[in-house]
């Protein structure tokens, strides 16, 4: 059990405790050094995952997996998390004490690398509580607003029935199976041990749990109240990183049980039609481009479920779900840059005319949002491109068909916002925009977008090659 396995999240950890220490002894002009502490533990992390890279086997006494899924999720996740803590400094320049934050961030980034890796349900358990204590406090973190206290006031109340609904879960299913252990799991299965409705309630009540950090129906509701109401960086960070490690987690739970059992994979792909459904429905109504950004996310997360229902039945859906979640997060944390860029400015009018303000940043968030639909030659269109081959590929294409049309409906409410960023005058009080949030925010979120066009653009052409002829 070497302790190497482990290296990247000690990374994690000793930077999360040398910027809280900074922190708390340096003055309060100073507060942003600890963004850059935490950026330099993440480059260390970043490094020694690449290390790792090519390892497939589990460790710590099959507590802890290391193979191609946890460590390309733990890479995006420690991306995901350097983007937001860019957000950061801009967004709290007027909070005099805000170098703790960085600390919560890190940890909160740490719990999603422990799901994506755990391979035993007591170390999953251990993971979601992580992140979701870090994300109680990342989206309450304004604490004179009553929008942020709210959105970590609901985060909280959900997180506790879904926790709570995780651990009696895992309680059964330790019943019934006699140990937590995946590779143990997936063996007692093979053998009938422990098969009953009983066991199919444990399982459903452990994927309910997990689902609530990806955001999926029915432990959904938190997401567009945090998206609009917690800070910028907090909402980038949570409706990405988190959903990551999620993603990955009921990745493994689904692959340990036999395609056909008690009827967890029918009931998988209902989920993901609902979550895919209501999300797109909501959003068409906002009028707060964060919480439509939010009812989006809900809804990427019913994609990311059709990914999960064909695990084991296509032999290209571990892929599809990993390019997936890689190019929704490049959408997302883009579209969040813009905003941070704007100040937080939210309601749907406040963009009216943006191409004629700021033409570039007008240009991030439109091609981020083309993204998050699916619109070649975006990065997006590859993610979708894939998911729906291999839901097809796995015989669920009622699934790719409801997916479809959901995809079709959701670029109806980004046009909303689009639409008006170009053809509509701007209003005068907001002909300043913001600028504090610095110039690498709006670098970083055009780096993305135009790597993400690039890139969209290379496996576009491979994946259409694929469906010809010959």
């Amino acid at each position: 059990m070497p302790i190497g396995d482990v290296s990247p999240e000690i990374a994690i950890i000793v930077a999360a405790v040398l910027a809280l220490l900074f922190a708390a002894f340096a003055p309060r002009r100073m507060q942003a050094g600890s963004a850059l502490i935490a950026l330099a533990g993440i480059a260390v992390a970043i490094v020694l995952v690449l290390g790792q890279l090519g390892e497939t086997r589990f460790t710590f006494s099959g507590t802890w997996a290391l193979d191609g899924a946890s460590l390309w999720a733990r890479l995006m996740i420690l991306l995901g998390t350097a983007f937001c803590i860019l957000l950061a400094p801009g967004w709290f320049r007027t909070d005099p004490r805000h170098g703790e934050y960085y600390t919560i961030l890190l940890l909160g980034a740490l719990g999603a690398m422990a799901m994506a890796g755990a391979g035993d349900l007591l170390q999953l358990t251990i993971a979601v509580l992580l992140s979701s204590v870090t994300g109680y406090t990342l989206a309450a973190w304004h604490r004179d607003w009553a929008l942020s206290i709210e959105a970590g006031m609901k985060y909280f109340l959900m997180g506790a029935l879904a926790n709570a609904l995780l651990i009696t879960g895992v309680t059964l299913m330790l019943g019934l199976l006699g140990n937590t252990g995946y590779a143990d799991i997936a063996a007692s299965l093979r053998l009938g041990t422990g098969l009953s409705p009983l066991l199919f309630v444990g399982f459903a009540l452990t994927l309910t749990g997990v689902a609530f950090k990806l955001g999926a129906v029915p432990a959904h509701a938190w997401l567009p109240d945090v998206a609009e109401g917690a800070p910028v960086p907090s909402a980038a960070f949570l409706t990405v990183v988190p959903k990551i490690g999620a993603a990955i987690a009921l990745a493994r739970l689904v692959q340990l049980v036999p395609p056909e059992f008690l009827g967890l994979r029918p009931l998988i792909a209902i989920l993901a039609a609902a979550t895919m459904t209501l999300g797109n429905l909501a959003a068409f109504w906002q009028d707060d481009i964060r919480r439509l950004i939010g009812w989006s996310s809900v809804a990427q997360a019913g994609y990311v479920l059709m990914a999960v229902t064909v695990l084991g039945l296509s032999p290209d859906a571990l892929s599809a779900l990993l390019a997936f979640i890689a190019s929704y997060a490049i959408g997302n944390l883009a579209a969040f840059a813009v905003v941070a860029y704007l100040r937080g400015r939210t309601a749907i009018a406040d963009y009216d005319g943006l191409a004629k303000r700021r033409p570039l940043v007008a240009t991030v968030l439109v091609v981020s949002f083309l993204s998050l639909v699916g619109i070649p030659p975006t990065v997006g269109f590859l993610g979708k491109l894939a998911l729906f081959m291999t839901t097809v590929d796995g015989g669920y294409t009622w699934l790719a068909v409801v997916a479809a049309a959901n995809t079709v409906a959701s670029l109806f409410y980004y046009a909303r916002v689009m639409g008006r960023a170009y053809f509509n005058a701007p209003p005068e009080e907001i002909a300043v925009l913001d600028r504090s949030s610095g110039v690498a925010v709006l670098i970083g979120g055009i780096f993305v977008i135009g790597g993400a066009v690039l890139a969209g653009s290379a496996f576009t052409a491979f994946q259409l090659s694929q469906l010809l002829p010959g």
